[in-house]
C-alpha cells in the first residue's frame, strides 16, 4: 500500500516539475503552455505510458474544483476601479452573448453536421464559455488597454456561471411538466442567488480578516482562498451558482486591502498554476488519442461557426445591449464615456480573444458523465478544437492586438511584490517602459506632475539603475519603477498615460489622460 502512495508521488511530483519546466519552455518557443499540459497528459495516457483513466465523473469533479481556484486567482487579482466601467459589457458577454454563441453554434451544427437540436445546442453550450486559465495566462503576457483586459476577465469570470447552468440543463433527460418559463426563472434565480452569496461571504470574510489579529502572516492567505471555496460550497447548497459566489466573493476580497495582501495574491496564484497544470494533465489522460482523427472535421465545422460568426455575433450584440441607456454607443460614438467605448478595433479584438481552454473540455464531461447521446463525439470534437484553437489563438494575440492598433506599451504594469513598506503604506509598485515614439522622452521628473502619494522610485537605463531627482531627464528605453498609493494609482495612471501622449504640457493641451476607444 505504502510503495502504491509512494511510486504515485514520485510520477505526481515528476510530472509537475516536469509542467513548471515548460512553462519557461513554452515561453521561448512561443508554445502555448496550458497546450504542453495537455500533451503530457496525453503521453501519461493509455497511448503513453500506459496508464488506463476513463473516469469522466472523476475528471467532472475534479476539474470543478481546479475552476474555482482559477476562478478565486481571477477575482482576487480584479482592480474594481478598472472592472467597474466594462461591469456591464462583461455581464452582457456573459449572458446575452452566451445565449447568441448557443444559439449561432447550434443552427450550424444542426444544419451542416445533421445533429438533433439537443445535441447541436449542448454543442454550442460547451463551447460558449472563455476559459478563465487561459485569458489570464495570455493576456497578462500583453501590453493592452486595460479596458480591453478587464472586459475579457471579467467575461471568463463570469461566464462559467451561466454556461455550467446550461449545459446541466441541456444533459439531463428532458422532463415533462415544466415550461420553459420555469428554466428561464430558475437560471435567473441561480445567478442572482450566486452573486448575492458572493457579496455577503466576501464583505463578511474581508471585515473578518481586515480585524483579526492572526498568529501567522501564512494563515491569511489561507483563510482568503478558503473563503472563496466556501462561498462556491455556500451557493451549491441553496443550488445558486457557485462559480458566480467564487469570482465575486474573490473581488470584494482583493480590493479590501486585505493584511499581507501580496501574500494573499501569490498564493492564490500558486495554487491556480497547480489547479491549471492539473486539470491540462487530467484532461489529456481522459482523451482517446485514437479516436481523435474521427473528431477533426466536426471540429472544423464547429470552430469555423464559432470563430466566424458566433463569437463576433454575440459581441456585437451584447455590446449593443450593454450601451448606456442615455442612447449611446459601445463603438466610439460622441456622448459616451471614453471608458465605455470600444470601437471597431476593440470590438474585432474582443471577437479573436474569445479563447477556448480547459473549461470547454470540463464541461463535456458533463453530459459524458449523464450518459447523454453523442456525448463521446462531443468530447472528443471540443478536446481537438481546444488543442487547434490553442495553438492558433494565443499564438496569434499578439500580431492580432499590434495589427488591429489596441497595444498599449506606456500602460503602466503592476510588479507583484511582497515588502512590509508598501503594506504599511496599502502602495502598489508600477513599471512603465518610455517606448520609442513615446512623448514622456524628454521629460523631466519633476514635470510628470504625479500626484501626492506617487512618485518615480527608480530608473533603469541601459541595464543601471539609479534614484531620479527632480532634474532627470527621462530617455526613451528608460523603465521607471513608480510607487503609487491605492488612494491616486488611478489618478497616477491617468497622468502618465495624459504625458506619454501630449508630453509635458498635456494638462495644457486639456488631455486627461483617459482610455481612448480603439476606433
Amino acid at each position: 500500500m505504502t510503495g502504491n502512495l509512494d511510486l504515485a508521488l514520485l510520477i505526481g511530483a515528476a510530472v509537475l516539475l516536469v509542467a513548471v519546466a515548460a512553462v519557461r519552455l513554452s515561453t521561448r518557443v512561443g508554445l502555448p503552455s496550458l497546450l504542453v499540459y495537455l500533451l503530457i497528459g496525453m503521453a501519461l495516457g493509455e497511448s503513453g505510458f500506459g496508464i488506463r483513466f476513463d473516469d469522466a465523473e472523476l475528471t467532472r469533479t475534479l476539474g470543478f474544483c481546479a475552476l474555482i481556484l482559477i476562478i478565486a486567482e481571477g477575482g482576487l487579482t480584479a482592480r474594481w476601479s478598472t472592472l467597474r466601467p466594462v461591469l456591464g459589457l462583461s455581464a452582457s458577454l456573459a449572458t446575452v452573448g452566451v445565449l447568441v454563441s448557443i444559439a449561432v453554434v447550434g443552427l450550424c451544427v444542426h444544419l451542416v453536421l445533421g445533429l438533433n437540436w439537443r445535441l447541436a445546442l449542448l454543442y454550442g453550450a460547451v463551447l460558449s464559455s472563455t476559459d478563465a486559465a487561459a485569458v489570464f495566462a495570455t493576456l497578462r503576457r500583453l501590453r493592452l488597454p486595460p479596458r480591453l483586459v478587464a472586459t475579457l476577465e471579467a467575461e471568463s469570470g463570469l461566464n462559467d456561471a451561466p454556461v455550467v447552468i446550461l449545459v446541466v440543463l441541456l444533459s439531463a433527460a428532458p422532463e415533462g411538466g415544466h415550461p420553459w418559463w420555469y428554466e428561464v426563472v430558475l437560471v435567473t434565480y441561480e445567478l442572482a442567488a450566486g452573486a448575492a452569496i458572493g457579496l455577503a461571504v466576501g464583505a463578511a470574510g474581508r471585515w473578518t480578516l481586515r480585524h483579526a489579529a492572526l498568529p501567522s502572516a501564512g494563515l491569511y492567505p489561507i483563510a482568503a482562498v478558503g473563503l472563496t471555496v466556501l462561498a462556491y460550497a455556500a451557493g451549491a447548497v441553496v443550488h445558486a451558482s457557485g462559480f458566480l459566489a467564487v469570482y465575486v466573493t474573490g473581488v470584494v476580497l482583493g480590493n479590501g486591502r486585505l493584511p499581507h495582501r501580496r501574500a494573499v495574491l501569490g498564493f492564490a496564484d500558486g495554487l491556480a498554476w497547480v489547479a491549471q497544470i492539473g486539470l491540462f494533465v487530467l484532461l489529456g489522460l481522459l482523451a482517446s488519442p485514437e479516436r481523435l482523427g474521427g473528431a477533426l472535421v466536426p471540429a472544423l465545422v464547429v470552430g469555423l461557426a464559432l470563430v466566424l460568426l458566433a463569437r463576433p455575433l454575440s459581441v456585437i450584440v451584447a455590446a449593443v445591449l450593454a450601451r448606456p441607456a442615455r442612447g449611446g454607443r459601445f463603438f466610439g460614438r460622441r456622448g459616451v464615456p471614453d471608458s465605455l467605448r470600444v470601437g471597431w478595433r476593440g470590438t474585432a479584438f474582443l471577437s479573436w480573444a474569445g479563447l477556448r481552454g480547459a473549461v470547454p473540455i470540463v464541461l463535456a464531461t458533463i453530459p459524458l458523465s449523464a450518459g447523454t447521446a453523442g456525448a463521446d463525439g462531443l468530447f472528443d470534437a471540443v478536446f481537438v478544437l481546444v488543442i487547434i484553437f490553442t495553438l492558433v489563438q494565443a499564438s496569434t494575440l499578439g500580431p492580432a492586438s499590434r495589427l488591429l492598433g489596441v497595444t498599449a506599451p506606456d500602460e503602466p504594469a503592476e510588479i507583484h511584490v511582497e515588502t512590509a513598506p508598501l503594506e504599511n503604506m496599502h502602495a502598489d509598485l508600477l513599471q512603465l517602459d518610455v517606448s520609442p515614439g513615446s512623448r514622456l522622452a524628454g521629460v523631466y521628473v519633476d514635470e510628470l506632475r504625479l500626484p501626492a502619494g506617487a512618485s518615480v522610485t527608480l530608473v533603469v537605463r541601459d541595464g543601471a539603475g539609479f534614484v531620479p531627482g527632480p532634474d532627470t531627464r527621462l530617455r526613451t528605453g528608460d523603465a521607471l519603477l513608480i510607487v503609487a498609493t491605492a488612494a491616486v494609482r488611478d489618478a497616477a495612471e491617468r497622468r502618465l498615460r495624459a504625458v506619454s501622449r501630449r508630453g509635458r504640457l498635456a494638462r495644457w493641451f486639456g488631455e486627461e489622460g483617459r482610455e481612448e476607444p480603439a476606433r
